[in-house]
């Protein structure tokens, strides 16, 4: 079957011939139909995530169709239209993963493949609504944002919610996720261009962060001030987060590709009252949670680009500069 092979740091994507996996008890063999990146596979890429280990075949997310499964009591899946959920292992405790949490495309083959094995409990019929490209582009953004915003920061309807850094996956599903839940939503960005989509989308305004005036900008934004906070950056700009929210106000962050939390006045947030919580990834109930959201509202996930598989190298490189805007799926022929 074809793959997409990493066969070290800053190597390209290489489509090459390999073998079929092999089933184990209890798993199912998804034939992908569409695969998206997430960045966590550039940062794979550029050698800068834990737990390296070449030749691998990345990707997280995908949509397929079950070719195989390996014992009688999942025959009925056989044919059945699928996504699959990244987050294996998660654990008994919902507050946190276990250790034996791993995420699909490292330390194990990916959906960056023709074929994909997994544990038939990580896949999940694919919502009538939505095509395989859409499907493709949900599953580990959506879920990180759908944890942070519902089960970590218990956003309620009504509620004002700021969005550091809107245009990356996880933030444009936090933008959808929260927009349908009730909440008021503001965003930030370096690019006036992906402030103007968010507002299409919904969001009711937006600050470019390399505003000279940014810090009153933000003020006057603020008003009264936000109730949640989700950031994917950090940096130094997140001690600023302290002065525009409400007291109670929840912050919540799942990354930090702008560096590590700067000081903070630790006044401010016993004064407040204030909640900073990080998290990652999410539970199978909060992705099944996630799923019937989805449905309720019939969400369709923001797709930036689509490439066939044989130009993925030059897919991740839209990652180099950050420009894009929602999902860079790639999709697999018969």
């Amino acid at each position: 079957m074809k793959a997409l092979v990493l066969h070290g740091i800053k190597e390209p994507l290489k489509l090459e011939e390999v073998s079929k996996p092999t089933l184990n008890a209890g798993e199912v063999l998804v034939k992908i139909k569409a695969a998206a990146f997430n960045r966590r596979d550039y940062w794979i890429q550029q050698g800068k995530y834990a737990g390296l280990k070449f030749p691998i075949t990345l990707g997280s997310d995908g949509c397929g169709v079950i070719a195989e499964v390996f014992d009688d009591a999942n025959q009925h899946w056989i044919g059945k239209e699928v996504v699959i959920n990244p987050s294996f292992n998660w654990g008994d405790a919902p507050n946190y993963q276990g250790k034996d949490f791993k995420i699909l495309g490292l330390p194990d083959d990916g959906t960056f493949a023709a074929y994909v094995k997994v544990p038939v409990a990580q896949v999940y019929e694919k919502p009538k609504y939505l095509n395989y490209i859409e499907a493709a582009a949900f599953p580990l953004a959506g879920l990180t944002a759908y944890r942070a915003l519902f089960t970590k920061a218990q956003l309620q309807k009504d509620e004002k919610v700021l969005l550091v850094g809107i245009g990356g996956g996880a933030a444009t599903f936090a933008l959808l996720w929260a927009i349908h839940a009730g909440a008021e939503v503001y965003v930030t960005s370096g690019s006036d261009d992906k402030i103007a989509k968010a507002i299409t989308l919904g969001a009711k305004g937006g600050i470019n962060y390399k505003s000279e005036s940014y810090d009153t900008d933000l003020q006057a934004l603020a008003a009264d001030g936000f109730d949640v906070i989700i950031d994917s950056a950090i940096g130094e700009g997140f001690a600023k987060h302290l002065n525009h929210v409400k007291p109670g106000a929840r912050l919540v962050f799942f990354g930090a590709t702008a560096g590590d939390l700067p000081p903070l006045n630790a006044r401010i947030i016993f004064w407040k009252q204030l909640q900073i919580m990080g998290t990652t990834m999410g539970t199978a109930q909060e992705f099944e949670d996630m799923l019937q959201f989805m449905t309720k509202h019939e969400i369709k996930p923001v797709v930036e680009s689509v490439f066939a598989c044989e130009d993925a190298e030059q897919a991740i490189r839209l990652m180099d500069q950050s420009d894009q805007f929602g999902k860079i799926v790639i999709t697999f022929n018969d």
